[in-house]
This record gives structure tokens, C-alpha cells and sequence, in this order.
């Protein structure tokens, strides 16, 4: 049961969130993303690069040189500087999509969601601890739910699924003591909030 969960942990990283939210819009949603079919794993690799490869490359850095423990960052005050660090990167990521390259519109104000997805998370990490895995999957709810309605119901088996892995990656982290069951309700309803805001507003 232990090693399913560090299995689940991983899998569903928050860092792998916005490439998550690509491949499903990609697939039951092409028309949102308006790429080509043929580019559209191209598009998906190069997002996992930006999102994930280059943070996860930053953890690792940070770890080497002793600003923190571990890359799981079992501790609150640890994880202040690299949620300051993946804020800000993805937030000049989104800056230069909407200024400096000719991206899809819809993906930079999805983009722009995550960058407050990200920061919300960095704020409140300055008080206490909260289960960024739990606020991603609420996240991802938040962002498809809306589309749900406006893809005609194409979405409804994708935000079923979210759901029920919204509520696996919970007990998952409960499990491994990761968190504390506060914790985990907290991040997946600020995540769903702040998803929904962002869906709201920009769109």
C-alpha cells in the first residue's frame, strides 16, 4: 500500500498538472487548444519541459546546495523558497506567452491560472502547511468543470475521473502521513476556488 502511494504521489505531482490539463484538452477538447493535430505532442512535450522538467531541475539544484533536505519537502519553512522560485518562473513564463511568443490565447490565460494556482499556494505555505498535490487535482477541476458546459458535455467523464483521482492522491498523501487530513481539504478547496475564479474571470 505504501509504495502504491509514492506511486500515486508521483504520478499525479503537481508539477505534472499543467501538462495533465494539455493532454486531456487535447483529446476530448481539441478545438479549445486551437493546435494542429499533428503538433499537438510536440506542444505536449514542450509544456512538460517548461512546467515540469525545468522546475524539477531547480529542486534538485536547490537540494545539492543545501537549501533543502529533500525534493519531497516533508517540512512548511522549506518549501517557502522553491513555491517563491516555481512562482515566479511560471509567472515570466506566462508573461512572455501573452507578449513575446505567438501562443494559443486560451492556453496562456490556462497558464495564467496555474501561475495563480502556484501563488496561492506560496502564500499560504508562508503561515502553514497545505497538500499542493490536493490543491493541483482541485485545481484541475476547477479549470475543466466550467469547460464542461461549453464543450456541450464532452468533459463530464474527464471531471468524473479528476474527482475520484482528486480523492486517490488525497489518501494517498493521508497515508503516507504527508498530511494531515485539514490539510488535504484545505488544498483541494482552495485549488478548486481558485480554478473556478480564474475560469470565471478570463474566460
Amino acid at each position: 500500500m505504501k509504495t502504491a502511494s509514492k506511486a500515486i504521489s508521483i504520478l499525479f505531482h503537481p508539477l505534472l498538472f499543467t501538462t495533465y490539463l494539455v493532454v486531456i484538452l487535447s483529446w476530448w477538447m481539441p478545438h479549445f487548444l486551437l493546435i494542429p493535430a499533428s503538433a499537438l505532442w510536440k506542444f505536449t512535450g514542450f509544456v512538460l519541459i517548461i512546467t515540469f522538467v525545468f522546475p524539477v531541475i531547480n529542486l534538485f539544484m536547490l537540494r545539492s546546495f543545501g537549501s533543502i533536505a529533500s525534493v519531497e519537502m516533508p517540512e512548511r519553512r522549506e518549501r517557502i523558497l522553491p513555491f517563491v522560485l516555481i512562482t515566479v518562473f511560471y509567472a515570466i513564463l506566462s508573461a512572455l506567452f501573452f507578449y513575446k511568443v505567438s501562443m494559443n490565447v486560451n492556453f496562456n490565460k490556462m497558464m495564467l491560472i496555474v501561475v495563480c494556482l502556484t501563488a496561492v499556494a506560496t502564500v499560504i505555505t508562508f503561515f502553514f502547511k497545505i497538500s499542493v498535490h490536493s490543491l493541483a487535482m482541485g485545481g484541475a477541476v476547477g479549470i475543466l468543470l466550467p469547460l464542461n458546459n461549453v464543450a456541450g458535455g464532452n468533459l463530464l467523464w474527464p471531471v468524473a475521473g479528476l474527482i475520484l483521482l482528486t480523492g486517490l492522491v488525497m489518501s494517498a498523501r493521508l497515508y503516507l502521513q504527508a498530511h494531515t487530513l485539514r490539510e488535504t481539504l484545505y488544498g483541494t478547496g482552495v485549488g478548486f476556488v481558485t480554478g473556478l475564479t480564474g475560469m470565471t474571470v478570463l474566460f
